[in-house]
């Protein structure tokens, strides 16, 4: 019998139901675990372990465990961007070292309400600015397949902790691919929702349209069904996309024959996709093909004159926190780097640019309206060492991370859905791929991955090569 980390939510849960485990003996399992492997990988910036205990206590004498059919008692973890009551919220800077929020941000309340118990926060790079994972707090997190190297960000922390056994699922964000790249890196299942799928509030906003918070896991069940427990509308909501929820349903369901894009070469110029990627994507291409689907390749759509109106807008979210000029110095160098670039842009170039991206992706998705879903690979290399990231200035490390990561950041600028799934792997090392699609399609995604994830048995790969 597999042990109890080796299990995903839906199995976890249905021991609990079958009074085979309690609910503390999980918590208690899970949390030996993280201590004695998470001083290699820092995925938990803080741990709750006590709490974790005495709301599993709960569990066990309500004798709810499993909740029938859905998830009371599986433990989770929150990426430490999003602000938890009474528990520490750093967001990845020292210069928050010690903040504790007052306010549940609305997905934990969610996760509270469907009976989840957290384990605690994941580490997060400062003010999740960067698609590694590193900081002047915790320090930088490995991908659990070799420690060294990054685990990608900046919901990397969460993709680790998944990874390595720690927790079946967890929360992450996503404002440029920072839930699919950690997902690539650390050979999980990571979901970006359409936007407006997940409510930012009740303090958070989505003013640029980027980011939503989203699920990882190891299964495209598990992700689908905690994506069900997210997609809740909140008062107050600007954005919300109401078409019900049913994801966990659709990621059952046959998605259909299906006409695919397929395009494997970056949008930006100079930037080249390692064959060793380039390989798993023809075999995605081919293995869709397999299973019946129309797949057509084509050449990326994308202009290349996207990147610098993103970060435009990327970097004046960064100008505008309100972080007093005293406290700079603290600051790690890539934050006041972002900070510094977003001060010189006026309202006028930012509305620009925000006009120019919703302009732009329209008239690119337009011309894509043929195609049900898009394939590319998640990322154009393999995981990178920490260090390959941190050695250099940050115009450099900015560089390196548009040569590590130039797909992602696309399917945020357009507000559509997009999963990676971890479909291959390269020198030992773990391979994602990218579907997206059109806005509000998220379920012939969720569709489409349950359909390779049984194809291709990627569920039952080991993801932690120690355990």
């Amino acid at each position: 019998m597999a042990e109890l980390h080796e299990l995903d939510a839906h199995d976890l849960a249905a021991r609990l139901r079958a009074r085979e485990v309690s609910a503390l003996e999980v918590v208690d399992h899970l949390a030996a675990r993280i201590e004695q492997h998470d001083t290699d990988l820092r995925a938990f910036m803080t741990r709750t372990f006590e709490a974790a205990r005495a709301a599993a206590a709960e569990v066990d004498a309500a004798g709810t465990g499993g909740g029938g059919a859905g998830f009371v008692g599986v433990p989770t973890a929150i990426k430490d961007l999003t602000s938890t009551a009474g528990v520490r919220t750093t967001l990845g800077s020292a210069l928050m070292a010690d903040s504790v929020p007052d306010v549940d941000a609305h997905v934990v309340s969610l996760v509270r309400e469907a009976g989840l118990v957290s384990l605690g926060k994941t580490n997060t790079p400062e003010l999740g600015l960067s698609s590694f994972t590193d900081n002047d707090l915790l320090g930088a997190t490995s991908t659990p397949w070799q420690i060294g190297l990054n685990a990608g960000g900046s919901s990397g922390g969460a993709a680790a902790a998944v990874a390595a056994g720690f927790v079946p699922w967890a929360l992450g964000s996503d404002g440029g691919g920072s839930i699919r790249i950690p997902a690539s890196c650390c050979g999980l299942v990571g979901v970006k929702p359409t936007r407006g799928r997940v409510s930012p509030g009740p303090l958070g906003s989505d003013w640029s349209g980027l980011a939503s918070d989203g699920p990882l896991a190891r299964s495209v069940r598990d992700a689908a069904a905690l994506l069900d427990v997210l997609a809740v509308p909140q008062v107050g909501d600007s954005r919300f996309v109401g078409d019900g929820a049913g994801f966990a349903e659709a990621a059952g369901r046959d998605p259909g024959r299906l006409r695919i894009a397929a395009w494997v070469d970056p949008y930006l110029p100079d930037i080249e996709t390692d064959p060793r990627v380039r390989a798993v994507w023809e075999a995605g291409v081919r293995r869709l093909e397999a299973l019946g689907h129309d797949v057509e390749v084509v050449a990326n759509p994308f202009p290349p004159e996207l990147e610098p109106q993103f970060n435009v807008v990327w970097s004046s979210g960064m100008a505008a926190a309100p972080i007093p000029d005293e406290a700079l110095p603290v600051l790690r160098p890539t934050t006041r780097y972002w900070r510094e670039r977003g001060s010189r842009h006026s309202a006028a170039e930012l509305a620009a640019a925000m006009q120019y991206l919703e302009g732009t992706t329209r008239q690119v998705l337009t011309g894509l309206a043929a195609y049900d879903v898009f394939l590319t690979p998640t990322l154009a290399r393999l995981p990178q060492p920490h260090r390959w990231f941190t050695e250099v200035d940050p115009v450099e490390s900015h560089h390196r991370e548009l040569l590590f990561t130039p797909f992602t950041a696309l399917y945020n600028m357009a507000g559509i859905p997009a999963v990676s799934v971890p479909f291959g792997q390269a020198d030992g090392l773990p391979v994602g791929l990218m579907l997206g699609s059109h806005q509000g399609r998220d379920r012939t995604l969720l569709s489409l991955a349950s359909q390779l994830e049984a194809a291709e048995a990627w569920s039952n790969r080991p993801i932690d090569p120690r355990r």
